[in-house]
This record gives C-alpha cells, sequence and structure tokens, in this order.
C-alpha cells in the first residue's frame, strides 16, 4: 500500500490585492519530518505557513491531511486537524499569566463554568519536562525572556498533541543559548513523530536540525530536495539566485 504524506498542497495560490503572495506551490510533508521553507524576503514563506494555520484562507489549490481533502477556514479549524502554529512574534499576551497564554482559546473549566485553575496549573509541569523552570502558573508573560516565550508557545504545542508544527521564525532576536534549546526541541517534535515546518533567514539553523528544503522565490516553488542532496553552500547560492 502507497504510503500517505501527512500534509500535502496542491497548486496553493494566495493574493493580496494585486500582489501573488504564493503562485502553485504543491509539496508534501510526512510523520516526523522536519521540512525547512527558506527564501528571501517577499518569497512567500510566511504567506504560505499562514494558509496551513488558518490565519488566511488560499484563493486556489486543495490541502490534504493524510489522504482527506481538508478545509481550513480558521486557527481553531488548523489546531482541531493537528496544526498548531508558532509564530515570528510569538503571539502570547504580555499582561497575562503563563497559564493564560498556555490554555489560551482552549481554557478548561469546572462544572461550575469557572477557569479549572488546578488543571491550568499542569503547564509548569508541561514546561519543566522541556527544560523550562518557571515556579508559579501566574507568572506574568512580560517577564519572560525571548527563549523562555519560545518555550512556552513549543510546549503548549506538544501538550496538545499536535500532528504538525509550523514555526516561523522561532530563532529571532534569541541568544545563543536559547537557539540551541529551540533547535533541540524541534529535534524532540521529530523524535515524538510531529512533523514540522521550520522557517529562517539563518541557513546553518535549519540546515542542522531538516530533513528536506523548499526553497520559495518570488510565490513559487523553485527547489524540493533533500538534504543529502545539498549543502548549506548550495543553499546559500541559490537564495542569492547564483
Amino acid at each position: 500500500m502507497e504510503q500517505v504524506s501527512l500534509l500535502e498542497t496542491k497548486n496553493i495560490h494566495k493574493w493580496y490585492g494585486k500582489i501573488h503572495a504564493v503562485n502553485g506551490v504543491s509539496f508534501t510533508i510526512d510523520k516526523g519530518e522536519i521540512l525547512g521553507l527558506i527564501g528571501d524576503n517577499g518569497a512567500g514563506k510566511s504567506s504560505l505557513l499562514k494558509v496551513l494555520s488558518g490565519y488566511h484562507c488560499q484563493d486556489q489549490g486543495e490541502i490534504f491531511i493524510e489522504g482527506e481533502k481538508v478545509v481550513i477556514n480558521s486557527p481553531a479549524d488548523a489546531r482541531e486537524l493537528g496544526i498548531e502554529t508558532v509564530y515570528q512574534e510569538r503571539a502570547l499576551v504580555d499582561s497575562m499569566s503563563l497559564a493564560r497564554n498556555f490554555y489560551m482559546g482552549r481554557e478548561p473549566v469546572n462544572r461550575a463554568g469557572f477557569l479549572n485553575k488546578r488543571k491550568m496549573a499542569e503547564c509548569i509541569d508541561v514546561l519543566k519536562e522541556i527544560g523550562l523552570t518557571i515556579n508559579s502558573p501566574d507568572y506574568l508573560v512580560a517577564n519572560l525572556s525571548g527563549g523562555q516565550r519560545q518555550g512556552v508557545a513549543i510546549g503548549r504545542a506538544m501538550y496538545f498533541k499536535a500532528k504538525m508544527v509550523l514555526l516561523d521564525e522561532p530563532t529571532t532576536a534569541l541568544s545563543v543559548k536559547e537557539v540551541h534549546r529551540v533547535l533541540d526541541l524541534v529535534l524532540e517534535f521529530k523524535a515524538a513523530g510531529i512533523a514540522v515546518i521550520f522557517i529562517t533567514h539563518n541557513i546553518q539553523h535549519v540546515y542542522d536540525i531538516s530533513d528536506r528544503f523548499l526553497i520559495l522565490e518570488n510565490g513559487e516553488k523553485i527547489k524540493d530536495i533533500e538534504k543529502a542532496g545539498t549543502s548549506v553552500k548550495e543553499l546559500s547560492e541559490v537564495l542569492m539566485g547564483e
């Protein structure tokens, strides 16, 4: 029996007015595979991720999850399908607690309809499992470092048992130590059988952990290549148009 990919896109298009941000992109990704999505500014990387995350709807094309055609009209639809997203801007609310951010949109309630704070406190144990020690679920997110914020977002994806995680520039503005921790967490996704699409401008970061690379230029797919078939130097040359 032919193996079915976890996700497959066919001929995805996205326009913003006259701007053709995603132009007929088709690709697949399997369980436990890390796909490096690379390209220059304006290549269409984030636009493609926003289609998959439900933030924007494609104007043309089809999306399949495990062989079944799906419609992703909202982030809630994506989460229901097992797709979690960690955005470049780290979509956390500074004025809210760690627990409220962790369960945002999926807050557990008790029989009386109030927040189940005991259940929400589990986020502390989840974060400890990935090496992030924060003493209280009431800790204000505004006081977290960039790496800690990314850890919260990544821990949330693991807790809610994602099938696939979309990472949009997850290492931007992080210290060297924090970058290595985020990359280690991505490899933990792989070990758990979770697929990852990883956007970054840092070719070395994405090369170290990816199995395959999808390169976009002006909204179009120009290369889909296995890691074994390329090098950091060759990927850089493609991005520079050489």
